[in-house]
Formats: structure tokens, C-alpha cells, sequence
């Protein structure tokens, strides 16, 4: 019984983390005379939030990741705006895909469970408008999902302290960590509203790239290999920061076989996903954030996917202390094309070349020389291993014959049209012509 009661205090107590499983996750607070704390400081934890009419901080406005990401200013503003009417507080607005979707989602699913109107939605963000007194606007992929859900309500992008008539503060249901699966409220929010008159498009077999992003957003190293395996087999490469969001999910919804590396495009597909879909998820980095969108995928969509670990090393960037999203992984593809056999995705006799050290090598220098106005290099991690222990490494750098060839292959991955199609033509003349010099 002390357990039970232990328990139910902890889910209740809006000062701890959210639980998938009831609470103040769950629940929604209004908040009368609000006064909204806005903050555009850069650090990770912003002294931001909710005040109630007694100046009380409303710790039910936080955003959690795993720990709170707001805590509460040393004092309450002195309101600059005032807002009438009933609004909803929706939190932080993220402008990554994956953690806007992730993140700044987790509270809309109060817009259908309070009762009567609202006169719009409230969002706080870290980024300052351009003039003082200026508005700051959703962005065109913000507003896309917004008109995806089907929601005509007005979003206000507050960035200098509001007060608000009546606030209504619905619990963080959705996230990274804990609440990756979403709570229950959550979860039939978006089955009965998100995407639903797109009707899909696309092969059955789809295999998501992100060989055509930037390094610096991190990757693999010669991503095309796995591109090159599955191709053959009747799977797409489909690049989706290329397509519209409604293009991406006709796609993720035809599809019956998905092939991806781990990464924002999965937090889409979780959104409209089926239990009858087979997902290989592969891991791109020694990371926690994949455990998120595995629970996301099994939480949202009935079915885990299956996940595929067969990373030798990471590569991690000079300026960060452990693999994340912007590291580089070096995977093992020999092991890659037998999983991808052993679980049904490839047919029986497709194989793989590894990697030589020498390849990768010369991948990860060519890596350093698309960021080398960053300055960031990069350091080989074997799994298991303390980047801390390990020193930044000299390298000899490509020869400029190897750098003319990286540069001409570029160029013709990024051929789409007949224009670049025939400029690519002179340049490949040049190149014979170069090694008959």
C-alpha cells in the first residue's frame, strides 16, 4: 500500500518527470491570469515556463528529456502583452524535424480533450524575432503538420513575457526517454486526425537515405553501398527532405518492407505506420536516441522494428565528447547484407563487401574537407571505447587526383535534370582526358 501511494504522489508531482502511464502527463491544468516566461538564451536548460496568478510557477509547462529543460526564472516578468481569451499551451517550438515532432507535438492532444472553445495555440521559442515587438511565425514545414492534423486554430509564437486570460496547460504527453511511445490520449490524437486523406503511393519496398544531407547533420561512411544492395531488389531510395511531407507519408504508407537508417524520418513513419509493415531500422551511431524511436515505431504502430547493430566504430567530431547525431558510423557491411537476409528483407545469396581501413579512411578525410570551414575533424571510436581516451588523430589528407575524382562524383550525384546531365557530360570528357595526360 506505502508503494502504491509511493507511486501515486511521484506521478502526480508535476516537479518530477512525466510517465506514459498516468499523472499529470495525462492531465490538464487551467491556469488563469497566466503569465507566460520567455527566454532566448541558447543553453540546453532555459529559465522559462508558466506563473499562475499568484506568481507561483506552473511546473506542469515544462518540457522534459529524460531531465526538465525549463526551470523556473528567478522571478515572474512584468507582462509586456496581454492576450484575452482561452488559449493552449503548447510549449517549446523546435525547428529540427525530429525533435519539433517529438517535442513540440507532446501537448496538442489537449486541443481535443478540453472542453469548449479555444481561441488558439501558444508556443514559445528560443529564437529572438529579428525587431523588437515582431512576430515570430510558424515555418512552412510547422505549419504543414499543423494543416496535416486537420487544425484551423491560430498559433501565436510568443518571445517577450504574456500574460494570458486563461491558459489551459495540458501534461507533456509525448517525448524523448520515457514518454517515447506517447500516452494514450497522445497516441489517439494523431491516429484520429493526422494524414488521414492521404492515401498511399509508392513500392512496396522503400529504403530511406540520408546520403543526399549535408555531413554535418552525420551520416555513414559510403552510404551508397547500402543503396547499391538494395536497389537491385526492387526497393526506392527515397531522399524525403527532397519531397513534401505529404509525399513522404503517401510513401511510408505504401510501402510494406522499409529499409532506413535511425533518424528523423522514422518519427514520420512511426505517425502513420501499420502493425503489417516490416521496418529494418539500422543503427548509424552508439547512441541512446535510437531507444526512442524504437519505442515510438512499437508504441505507435503495434509492431517493433527490427533493429540492426553492426557499427565497428563512430567517428566523432572534434567538438563533441560522445557519438551523436552528428557523428560519423562506419558499418560493417559484409554483416549488414546478412542481417538484412537473415530477416527477410534481401533474398538468400545477396553479400557484401566490408569496408577496408584504408576506404574508410579516405572517406572520413574526405568527410573533414566538406566541413573544413568548421574546422572539425574526427576521431575513430571502437564500441565500448571512452572518446575522452582518445586523441584527435593527424592525417595525411587526399591527394589532389583523389580530391578532382570525390569532387566529379559529387557533381553527378547531384544531377537531377538534363541541364546538370550535360554539364556532367564535359565533365566526364575532362576526365578521360585527364588520365590520358
Amino acid at each position: 500500500m506505502v508503494e502504491v501511494v509511493k507511486k501515486t504522489r511521484v506521478l502526480t508531482d508535476a516537479t518530477q518527470s512525466p510517465r506514459p502511464e498516468g499523472g499529470w502527463s495525462h492531465a490538464i491544468r487551467t491556469v488563469k491570469d497566466a503569465v507566460i516566461a520567455t527566454s532566448t538564451l541558447q543553453d540546453l536548460v532555459q529559465p522559462a515556463g508558466v506563473f499562475d496568478a499568484k506568481g507561483d510557477f506552473v511546473h506542469e509547462s515544462v518540457l522534459w528529456r529524460g531531465r526538465a529543460l525549463m526551470v523556473p526564472p528567478e522571478t515572474m516578468p512584468e507582462p509586456v502583452e496581454t492576450l484575452p481569451g482561452r488559449w493552449l499551451w503548447a510549449g517549446v517550438l523546435l525547428n529540427h524535424f525530429g525533435h519539433f515532432l517529438v517535442e513540440s507535438s507532446g501537448r496538442l492532444w489537449g486541443i481535443d480533450a478540453v472542453q469548449g472553445k479555444l481561441d488558439g495555440v501558444i508556443f514559445i521559442s528560443k529564437r529572438d524575432a529579428d525587431e523588437e515587438g515582431e512576430a515570430l511565425e510558424l515555418s512552412a514545414f510547422h505549419q504543414g503538420f499543423m494543416r496535416l492534423l486537420g487544425l484551423d486554430l491560430p498559433f501565436k509564437v510568443v518571445t517577450q513575457p504574456t500574460r494570458v486570460e486563461v491558459l489551459e496547460v495540458p501534461g507533456q504527453g509525448f517525448g524523448i526517454g520515457a514518454l517515447a511511445s506517447g500516452i494514450a490520449p497522445f497516441r489517439q490524437f494523431i491516429r484520429s486526425r493526422f494524414a488521414k486523406d492521404i492515401a498511399p503511393e509508392g513500392p512496396e519496398k522503400l529504403y530511406i537515405s540520408r546520403s543526399g544531407l549535408s555531413a554535418v547533420r552525420g551520416g555513414i561512411l559510403h552510404e551508397e553501398r547500402i543503396e547499391e544492395l538494395l536497389s537491385p531488389q526492387g526497393y526506392e531510395v527515397f531522399h524525403p527532405q527532397k519531397h513534401p511531407m505529404e509525399v513522404q507519408i503517401a510513401r511510408y504508407k505504401a510501402a510494406k518492407q522499409i529499409v532506413s537508417l535511425d533518424g528523423s524520418a522514422l518519427h514520420l513513419l512511426a505517425m502513420v505506420g501499420r502493425e503489417d509493415q516490416q521496418v529494418a531500422m539500422i543503427k548509424r551511431r552508439d547512441s541512446g536516441a535510437s531507444t526512442s524511436i524504437v519505442a515510438h515505431l512499437t508504441g505507435f504502430t503495434g509492431r517493433a522494428p527490427e533493429v540492426i547493430d553492426v557499427i565497428k566504430q563512430d567517428w566523432v567530431r572534434s567538438d563533441r565528447k560522445k557519438a551523436d547525431r552528428t557523428s560519423i558510423g562506419e558499418l560493417d557491411f559484409a554483416r549488414l547484407a546478412g542481417e538484412l537476409v537473415a530477416r527477410g528483407f534481401l533474398p538468400q545469396g545477396i553479400t557484401a563487401e566490408a569496408l577496408s581501413p584504408r576506404q574508410a579512411e579516405r572517406a572520413i578525410i574526405q568527410v573533414e574537407k566538406d566541413l573544413r570551414r568548421r574546422n572539425l575533424t574526427f576521431r575513430p571510436v571502437p564500441r565500448g571505447v571512452d572518446p575522452a581516451t582518445i586523441p584527435l588523430p593527424l592525417r595525411a589528407t587526399l591527394s589532389r587526383s583523389e580530391m578532382k575524382e570525390a569532387k566529379r562524383q559529387r557533381q553527378a550525384e547531384e544531377a537531377p535534370n538534363p541541364l546538370n546531365a550535360r554539364r556532367m557530360e564535359r565533365i566526364n570528357r575532362r576526365s578521360v582526358k585527364d588520365a590520358a595526360e
